[in-house]
């Protein structure tokens, strides 16, 4: 039987038929995608971090690879000493022992974090940070300002629109003053994006005409219940298949939304339904967002939120007209303002501009943090806009009605974390 070594660094161990060297203690583990198994068998070496590691059996000559976990004994049955666990990650490239950079003696530094490495992903998270702080306070401040303004001007076909308007607008603007680069698509990317589009807008204008009937809270509340409708939808319409897990999560998010409207206080059919609907829409506009936007050009998330409110303005814009028009809207303006003042004004202004911008921010984190992320995320948004509509409008709520919120948020998070 042909010798075999592990040559590296200055200085050798012998243990039998091996012959092993070191400086820093580290584990050599075999990997499963060698072309052929040694002749004979050792137990994990400690080797150096520092250095090439080569192993010779018989006529051929390997480079390790892999990230592993170090913490390395001796060859055969003796051991070279216990070590500390490292990490090294090399690649695992096959060498004939003729060729001549079989036995090269170029170092390799070992893969370890670098303050600039760690400093990098210290910044990436206070970004993260700040994307979310940013996401739900943006998002708290116009559910607060949408609510006022439907309070005394209840035509919610209009502020949504409004909301689409003022968010096109500050795009447009933007792009002309070069303030962000205007994105490069072509007919093609908006047939795409047009199915998207009407999902969005159906679902932004139901959950508008929800919230104008019912306290934020309670529109919230049975927004939670989208998960269940995701499901439902790809299950029977897609044929997708989801572990027990995800459908067991879907239990305290339907009991939960069932004992909150139950047991709500204002409930208003029409609220209820505006949530639900809105639900579906939003599942819908997730699905052709997926299959749509997977070929063609790719647009970022700020660009691509900017896109879609476009085309969702050119859609809703001849249905606001067609479902309030513009006498009813005068004489509830007139309304409003003999009721509230001339601040009215600057409602509908903060409402319409604070929606376009924290969707935008939602849309440029999926830039940055994975879906489960996001998912989590948004769970934690929908219970700051809950807590903050209660204490701001003194929203009467009893505890039944509360702990069926509290177990529909609670579902939520539960399938998030059970469909990854």
């Amino acid at each position: 039987m042909a010798s075999s070594s592990i040559m590296f660094g200055e200085s050798l161990v012998s243990s039998g038929s091996c012959t092993a060297s070191w400086k820093t203690p580290v584990q050599v583990v075999p990997q499963s995608s060698l072309l052929f198994k040694p002749l004979m068998k050792c137990k994990p070496l400690a080797v150096s971090a520092h250095d090439r590691i080569l192993v010779n059996f018989s006529r051929k000559s390997f480079l390790l690879g892999g990230l592993l976990p170090l913490n390395g004994l001796a060859c055969n049955e003796n051991k070279l000493g216990p070590v500390r666990r490292r990490q090294l990650r090399v690649s695992a490239n096959a060498y004939e022992a003729g060729k001549a950079d079989a036995f090269s003696e170029e170092p390799q530094d070992p893969v370890v974090d670098s303050p600039t490495e760690t400093k990098n992903d210290g910044s990436r998270r206070v970004k993260i940070g700040i994307y979310f702080a940013t996401w739900w306070a943006l998002n708290v401040v116009f559910n607060i300002y949408n609510k006022k303004v439907l309070n005394v001007f209840p035509y919610p076909w209009l502020t949504s629109t409004l909301s689409l308007a003022a968010g096109s607008a500050i795009m447009f603007a933007s792009w002309a003053t070069r303030l962000v680069e205007a994105p490069d698509v072509d007919l093609d990317f908006w047939k795409r994006l047009a199915p998207v589009a009407l999902a969005h807008t159906i679902g932004h204008v139901a959950a508008t005409v929800s919230m104008s009937k019912v306290a934020v809270s309670f529109t919230h509340i049975i927004k939670s219940a989208e998960p269940a409708f995701s499901v439902a939808v790809s299950r029977l319409l897609l044929g997708e298949q989801f572990p027990l897990s995800v459908y067991l999560s879907l239990i305290p998010i339907i009991g939960g939304c069932g004992l909150a409207a139950l047991t709500e206080l204002n409930f208003n059919m029409t609220g209820f339904m505006g949530a639900m609907i809105s639900n579906l829409a939003f599942v819908f506009r997730n699905i052709f967002s997926k299959r749509g936007m997977k070929s063609g050009k790719s647009v970022g998330g700020m660009n691509y939120y900017a896109c879609l409110s476009i085309m969702s303005l050119v859609f809703l814009t001849p249905f606001a007209f067609a479902v309030e028009g513009p006498k009813m809207w005068a004489a509830g303006w007139q309304t409003a303002v003999q009721t509230i003042g001339p601040h009215v004004f600057w409602w509908v202004v903060a409402q319409s501009v604070f929606y376009h911008l924290y969707n935008q921010v939602s849309y440029m984190s999926l830039d940055e943090i994975s879906p489960l992320t996001f998912s989590i995320g948004n769970t934690m948004k929908r219970v700051s806009v809950i807590v903050s509509s209660i204490i701001i409008f003194h929203t009467p709520i009893q505890p039944v009605n509360a702990i069926g919120a509290a177990v529909a948020i609670l579902g939520t998070f539960l399938y998030s974390q059970a469909k990854q």
